[in-house]
């Protein structure tokens, strides 16, 4: 517990150490992910003149039995309009090694989501990640996805 604790420590003041993070949020996940299940974040546009960059933030642990990642995230807009991408992440070098940063068994992933995003309007955005995880041959896909300890997203000013 110590061990996590403190990566957890070390990781907020590297978050907060990045001085073009505009607005960044994580969601834990208590005993898996389920197939359901979306991750929520809502937050406003800082404004509609600079470009930024969002990213997708996973914790991920030994518990995750797979070498990519499958996820579809919508961004609400606030007048109505919602993109839907689905994306695919890679997790794990062919040998198994996990990709990501840590020390220990726990491994966070900063993964690209949209670049060079200008917001067309200020105002209330939502963004909600969910997995379509999927073992070979299982139409009905994963129940409840294990591993995947925190979710996050991140909005950085984009450097030019």
């Amino acid at each position: 517990m110590l061990k996590y604790s403190l990566i957890l420590i070390i990781g907020i003041c590297l978050i907060s150490c990045n001085a073009d993070a505009v607005f960044s949020d994580y969601k834990s996940l208590k005993n898996g992910w389920g197939k359901e299940e979306k991750v929520i974040f809502d937050f406003k546009a800082p404004d509609t003149i600079n470009t930024y960059d969002l990213f997708i933030n996973l914790r991920n642990d030994e518990n995750f039995g797979f070498s990519n990642l499958f996820l579809i995230v919508d961004m609400d807009f606030p007048n109505g309009r919602t993109i839907t991408d689905t994306l695919e992440y890679e997790m794990a070098k062919p040998n198994g090694e996990w990709l990501g940063t840590g020390f220990s068994d726990l491994k966070e992933n900063k993964l690209w989501y949209k670049e060079g995003v200008v917001f067309p309007g200020g105002g209330d955005y939502k963004i909600s990640i969910g997995h379509a995880m999927r073992k070979i041959g299982n139409v009905e896909g994963v129940t409840s996805l294990k591993g995947i300890t925190d979710v996050g997203i991140a909005l950085e000013r984009k450097e030019e």
